[in-house]
């Protein structure tokens, strides 16, 4: 595996580098948390929903997610010798040539580094790195653009750091509960929910102030977060008690829990508002949840399901099969809840869909390579190598460009979706980029 140990080699001697460094532990705890985007090289279970433009994406989480990690820093530990390592709905935008591209900025959560990295959609080029938090690795955009809420995965720690994008500046830290995982802000942008993986508890946070409010107790382990395109409910996927807890936003009451399968992780909703899927990891199913009642409905089988995404008209959910080595991805037509044949992608770290809802790109960490499918035939086009282990994919509000993290690399790599053709990658100049959200 010579490829593999020249990244583990380069990766080993880019923490040497870096002024914060994490243990070995430290690693393998930051690989233990749902929504970190295949922080690793080898299958990796995480999940991201694409949501309102307000949609976070988070990082990793257990269980079963710590052995490959564990494996692969022991090997970076051998390398390098030492025991220390460093560790949608999609807004729409009338077509009026460059000027309104330009007005398009990517943020890049570096996990490892603490910082969060902007780049010019216009001209892709990356911008200062702005100092974050420890670990941040979950991002969620206000609708209106002006402000990005990052999620600091600090273990048994946990602050938000709101940036304002009009000068890339980061505000003071607000404290949340312990090791935040996800974010939603409300379609109105006044309110940012926060789940804390380690506290079991949601913490609602008003833009207008930046203030945290008091604490909503969930399940156990809430490690992915959504919110209806009426604002009214955030649904939370409890992790360690296999339940969703919905949340009324008006009075952030807390209602009873709605079981689900084995440790629930990605969590998507319809367009319509009305259908909750969530992704059960162990379980290998994908449980349907009426939010008119919120009731679950049979559970639709369909392997490791560890990612969702569903089409801009509701028709259709494509869910990240994890199971073995190769990967899938799994249609289910939201009309009667039934799945379809497979479509082999290579693990999927994650599920970006167009605008338009024609192309749903997959980022497969292990092959090194994002896979295009074709909604309307669920057929994968040729294979976009990225390398670097790609583990996040956000695309543009106009469509036309699809950029792609590679934790490995530290970089992102813009993609043209008219010919899936990659670009030059940009780096970073962070360490460990696990998560994209572009402005709307």
């Amino acid at each position: 595996m010579p490829d593999l140990n020249d990244e583990l080699r380069r990766l080993a001697d880019e923490a040497a580098r870096q002024a914060r460094k994490l243990t070995v532990a430290d690693v393998i705890r930051q690989g233990d948390r749902r929504r970190r985007r295949g922080i690793t090289f080898w299958a990796l279970r995480r999940a991201r929903t694409p949501g309102p433009g307000t949609q976070a994406k988070p990082g990793r989480r257990w269980p079963g997610r710590v052995a490959p990690l564990a494996a692969a820093a022991a090997v970076i530990a051998v390398i390098a010798g030492t025991a220390a390592v460093s560790g949608v709905i999609h807004g729409r935008r009338p077509a009026g040539g460059a000027s309104l591209a330009h007005r398009f900025i990517a943020y890049v959560g570096n996990a490892g580094s603490g910082t969060v990295t902007p780049i010019r959609t216009a001209t892709n080029k990356a911008l200062p790195p702005i100092k974050a938090g420890s670990g941040p690795d979950a991002l969620a955009i206000t609708p209106d653009g002006k402000t990005v809420y990052v999620a600091n995965y600090d273990y048994h720690h946990g602050t938000v750091t709101p940036i304002r994008t009009a000068t890339n500046t980061a505000l003071p830290a607000i404290k949340t509960g312990h090791t935040p995982a996800a974010l939603v802000i409300t379609p109105d942008g006044k309110t940012v929910y926060v789940a804390n993986f380690d506290s079991g508890t949601v913490t609602p946070i008003r833009t207008a102030t930046n203030k945290a409010l008091p604490p909503i107790t969930t399940g156990s382990h809430p490690v992915e977060i959504a919110i209806t395109p009426d604002g009214k409910t955030v649904y939370v996927t409890n992790n360690g008690s296999g339940t969703v807890t919905p949340i009324r936003t008006a009075t952030n009451k807390a209602l009873p829990p709605i079981k689900t399968g084995s440790h629930p992780d990605a969590i998507a909703i319809t367009p319509d508002g009305k259908t909750v899927y969530v992704a059960n990891l162990e379980s290998g199913t994908v449980t349907p949840i009426r939010t008119a009642t919120n009731t679950a409905l049979p559970p639709i089988t369909t392997g490791g399901a560890v990612e969702i995404a569903i089409t801009p008209d509701g028709k259709t959910a494509y869910v990240g099969n994890g199971s073995g080595i190769s990967g899938t991805v799994i249609p289910i037509r939201t009309a009667t809840n039934k799945a379809l044949p497979p479509i082999t992608t290579g693990y999927p770290n994650a599920i970006a869909i167009t605008p338009d809802g024609k192309t749903a790109y997959v980022a497969s960490g292990p092959s090194g390579a994002v896979i295009p499918i074709r909604t309307a035939t669920n057929k994968a086009l040729p294979r976009i190598k990225i390398g670097g282990s790609p583990v996040d994919v956000a695309i543009t509000p106009d469509g036309r460009t699809a950029y792609v993290a590679s934790f490995l690399k530290n970089t992102v790599t813009p993609i043209r979706t008219a010919t899936n053709k990659a670009l030059a990658p940009i780096a970073t100049g962070g360490f460990q980029p696990v998560a994209i959200v572009i402005t709307p």
